[in-house]
């Protein structure tokens, strides 16, 4: 018998029978062939500390931490089907008006809240717990579709993924009567130290999405439990890693994998793929973050050049940092700014080729930084524009 897989309860629903999956405890039995897994380690860990030493050594570190707990947001929500944009994301942060449903940016906001809530718990002190992952489920579900799916509640009723019902369902998580103990299991786990710091966020990640403890947003929180251990473990130090980046773009093979965990206990597969992601969303990170600082740079040399309408263009252009996509009312009242004033200043830099006017409007006109968003919302497009 394989131990690394876990048993079939069968419970009845309305007279029609289903089988949920109880999975057996970490770490796995037999243990884990860490010898293989070594090369994957290594490589994932190198790229991590090339990552952090990065996010230490640029400028524009907070911004940088900004963006990056932003693009995670709209990456994970948008595997949960949300077709919100990093444009409408930050437009509502700002309080001006998306061009998709308030609920989707909304729920993409609530990430960025909880993420960086979980972060401060855990700086303050406060240990990975069913706890904290409950206050952090609150924050990820309040407002949006999920504020009637029991925020901070773990589920009082069974739920399944895929299907209709649990007779046709892809997968039924533990039932009700075994949750306890598998929140338990799985608490321990979590203060668990014997095993590398990566290979235990890989595992935690996938008990935690095969419990499937809350009625929603279990993928979510799922994912954002990665950074978490990271930090806890001291690999990272700032939440600049997104790792749903890899998830969406090979979103078939990640579920498959899963599945093959339950089916097989294939434990070694699936750390590969997870450790080949980490080291592939670090370098994608350390890109990124290299190509904006270089874009900077580039753009306020040009306004180095505008001699007097450089002071109002440069206090412009830091504001656009934060929100690419701005209008003249916006930046007098944002900045203290005279609309002649913001005019003439994004008239300035629209003629040095940093910002283009998309409305085509005569007033009321919409100017976006173009080429600094185009690197944020790299991979970041809505789910169905994506072909894997």
């Amino acid at each position: 018998m394989n131990q690394r897989i876990g048993t079939y309860i069968t419970h009845k629903l309305s007279n029609e029978p289903y089988k949920a999956y109880v999975p057996p405890r970490l770490p796995p039995k037999p243990p884990l062939d860490l010898a293989k897994l070594y090369p994957y380690i290594e490589k994932a860990t190198l790229a991590l500390a090339e990552l952090n030493g990065i996010q230490k050594s640029i400028p524009n570190t907070s911004l940088f931490i900004y963006m990056y707990v932003r693009k995670e947001a709209l990456l994970s929500s948008q595997i949960e089907g949300t077709q919100s944009s990093f444009s409408d994301l930050m437009l509502f942060e700002h309080h001006q008006r998306p061009n998709v449903s308030l609920e989707d940016v909304e729920e993409v906001s609530n990430y960025v809240k909880a993420i960086t809530y979980g972060l401060k718990r855990l700086k303050d002190g406060f240990p990975l717990s069913l706890r904290l992952l409950r206050e952090i489920h609150s924050i990820l579900l309040s407002g949006g579709h999920g504020s009637s799916k029991l925020p901070r509640e773990f589920r009082r009723s069974q739920n399944w993924i895929g299907g209709t019902r649990p007779g046709n369902a892809l997968f039924v998580p533990p039932p009700v009567d075994h949750l306890d103990q598998c929140l338990s299991d799985f608490e321990k786990f979590l203060h668990e130290d014997t095993l590398p710091v990566l290979i235990k966020a890989g595992l935690a990640h996938v008990q935690f999405e095969t419990i499937h403890p809350f009625l929603d947003g279990n993928g979510r929180l799922g994912r954002l439990l990665i950074p978490l251990l990271l930090f806890q473990g001291g690999i990272l130090d700032e939440p600049v890693l997104y790792l749903s980046f890899y998830l969406k773009q090979n979103r078939q093979i990640y579920y498959d994998l899963l599945q093959e965990i339950r089916t097989r206990g294939t434990w070694e597969t699936w750390l590969e793929f997870f450790l080949e992601g980490i080291f592939k969303s670090s370098k994608q990170a350390i890109k990124t973050a290299l190509n904006i600082n270089k874009l900077f740079d580039q753009d306020m040399a040009k306004i180095a050049t505008l001699g007097r309408a450089r002071f109002s263009s440069e206090k412009t252009f830091e504001y656009l940092k934060k929100l690419p996509q701005v209008s003249v009312s916006l930046l007098s009242s944002e900045l203290n700014m005279t609309p002649p004033t913001a005019r003439s200043s994004l008239n300035h830099m629209m003629k040095l080729g940093i910002l283009e006017e998309i409305s085509g409007h005569k007033r009321d006109k919409v100017y976006v930084y173009t080429t600094y968003l185009r690197i944020l919302e790299e991979g970041a497009e809505p789910f169905d524009s994506i072909v894997t």
